[in-house]
């Protein structure tokens, strides 16, 4: 009792901590984005890359930024992996093999951060320079084309969306590394490690032991804000280097959620209309609570049993946080793209992995990762509204933009994509030898790991089933190409919706408007997304998680 109700007044603290910081947070950030002024770092980091500021940019050239910077990280971080032996900090570790580097490049470029390799088998440099850089910019990268997408909404007979260099730069340096800064600091304080040097110590029963360090403090900070969810060490956020004490999981918990539920008021205040934004926030938040609350319960279905006899809930678990905090981070951390981990999800019930699937499978928008989940539930509410408008017979409105043929089919194009990768992914995987021999499990628990990395990939949330083993050439290779695709043609369709809403003339609102702020259609919009993911995933998930909890 004494664990639950401690999970209770953590729950409840999270809720008030998030809360807290929407309206401060999201007006914040509404002000960074819709400033006319540049501070004089960044009119030197423009002079540097030969950019005007002050030159708004059509949506294909837009996007063509977004793809040149994406690309080149891609390769920059590549070359990191391959030259790490001659790289200082290097540790004494070996380049990390050609395969295995792109694959990694790919991922924490993507802001997926599946990671196929064991954190420890990287020097410090790597970690540092390769992949905290890209978990800022990878972030930076989803909150810019957000950003733009937003602009589609509240410009009206134009085919400028804006200067993606200047929302990358602000991104970056006026949200993200100030904020990651004080929590990095904050998580020294609470016990994470951060230094330059492994330590040898000598155990109880005399002999030596290794254990590793590193500047971990500094990566974990952006890895939980930017919901990237890469870790420092194999274990991620199991480790107690990472992850302390119920206080720290308490707080990297709050740390991914924080953006991701904080921009809805930045679009409610960029559009002009704050119920709008609280209407967006409303739906996820609901989405939130019921999927942790079905995990957290699926989780705590076997625990008499499991104390009594084999710890089945409690496997894959750690007992410094517990069966509920390790759910609610689960459910949390699916429910985004951040990809981090406190419990192994292979260990999970089968209902509890399955919640898992599931929240990736609704395209991680309750309340999704930082950008890419509030441009996904925008995509979502679109969609909405066009059933709503089939239904009472007229044009559908939103936010005083027609949605036609055009705007409907880049929407389907957007909602498609990522299950489409995913199920043919896993198709592709469970038809070959090669991609059967990597399961730990057989029947519905192997489909399960395969479906679960896929899916992962598809929706650039990085977390792994644990049961998998995917550091082969085929995993590799697939998995690297689910993730790129998953992440860019997504970022196509919405940069052309986002041009196609700027075209337009704002029509009014008249008594055939369909409200788009009442109780009303934040029912509706969580029943589309659930609807949604249901009708792509259920045959899946049927085979799979479902099929194992029935047995």
């Amino acid at each position: 009792m004494t664990g639950w109700l401690s999970a209770a007044l953590s729950i409840t603290a999270l809720v008030v901590v998030l809360a807290a910081v929407h309206v401060p947070f999201g007006d914040y950030m509404a002000r960074v984005y819709d400033s006319k002024k540049h501070t004089w770092f960044e009119r030197a980091t423009y002079r540097v890359i030969g950019v005007d500021p002050d030159a708004d940019q059509r949506w294909p050239v837009y996007l063509r930024s977004v793809l040149i910077f994406s690309v080149f990280s891609v390769v920059s971080l590549y070359a990191l992996l391959r030259l790490q032996p001659y790289l200082p900090l290097d540790n004494g570790k070996d380049a990390m093999p050609a395969l295995q580097s792109l694959n990694t490049a790919i991922s924490f470029v993507t802001n997926t951060n599946w990671q196929s390799f064991s954190g420890e088998t990287l020097g410090f440099f790597v970690q540092m320079v390769g992949l905290a850089v890209q978990n800022f910019w990878s972030a930076a990268v989803g909150m810019a084309v957000l950003i733009a997408f937003i602009r589609g909404f509240t410009r009206t007979r134009t085919d400028r969306v804006g200067n993606f260099w200047v929302d990358l730069t602000r991104g970056t340096f006026r949200i993200l590394l100030p904020v990651a800064f004080v929590f990095a600091i904050v998580l020294l304080v609470s016990g994470v490690i951060q230094n330059f040097a492994d330590t040898t110590v000598t155990t109880l029963g005399g002999g030596e032991q290794i254990l590793p360090g590193g500047p971990v403090a500094s990566q974990e900070a952006i890895k939980e804000l930017g919901t990237n969810g890469g870790g420092f060490f194999n274990a991620n956020s199991a480790h107690p280097f990472e992850n302390p004490t119920p206080l720290t999981n308490l707080l990297e918990i709050a740390l991914l959620l924080a953006i991701p539920f904080s921009l809805p008021r930045t679009f409610g205040r960029m559009v002009g209309q704050l119920r709008q934004g609280f209407a967006i926030l409303a739906t996820m938040t609901v989405l939130w609570a019921i999927s942790v609350t079905l995990t957290v319960a699926a989780e705590n279905a076997h625990a008499g049993a499991a104390l009594q006899a084999a710890g089945a809930a409690t496997e894959g678990k750690e007992v410094r946080f517990g069966v509920p905090m390790s759910a609610v981070f689960g459910a949390s951390t699916t429910l985004t793209s951040t990809g981090a981990v406190n419990s192994m999800h292979d260990s999970y019930t089968p209902f509890g992995g399955g919640m898992t699937i599931l929240n990736m499978g609704l395209g991680e928008v309750a309340p999704g990762g930082v950008g890419s989940g509030l441009y996904g539930m925008l995509i979502l509410a679109v969609v909405t509204v066009f059933i709503s408008g089939l239904m009472v017979g007229r044009t559908p409105e939103y936010l005083g933009k027609k949605l036609g043929s055009r705007e409907i089919k880049l929407a389907s194009l957007y909602i498609l994509v990522t299950p489409a990768l995913a199920l043919i992914g896993t198709g592709i995987a469970m038809s070959t030898e090669t991609g059967r021999s990597s399961m730990l499990n057989s029947g519905p628990h192997g489909l399960s790991e395969v479906l679960y990395a896929f899916t992962s990939a598809s929706n650039n949330n990085g977390s792994a089933f644990a049961g998998l083993s995917a550091n082969t050439d085929f995993y590799n290779v697939a998995l690297a190409v689910a993730m790129f695709l998953g992440r860019f043609l997504p970022i196509i369709f919405v940069l052309a919706l986002a041009g196609s809403l700027a075209s337009q003339t704002r029509v009014p609102e008249t008594e055939g408007t369909l409200p788009t702020h009442r109780p009303q259609f934040v029912g509706l919009l969580a029943i589309v997304t659930v609807v949604l993911a249901g009708l792509v995933y259920l045959p899946a998930l049927a085979l799979g998680p479902i099929a194992e909890g029935l047995s």
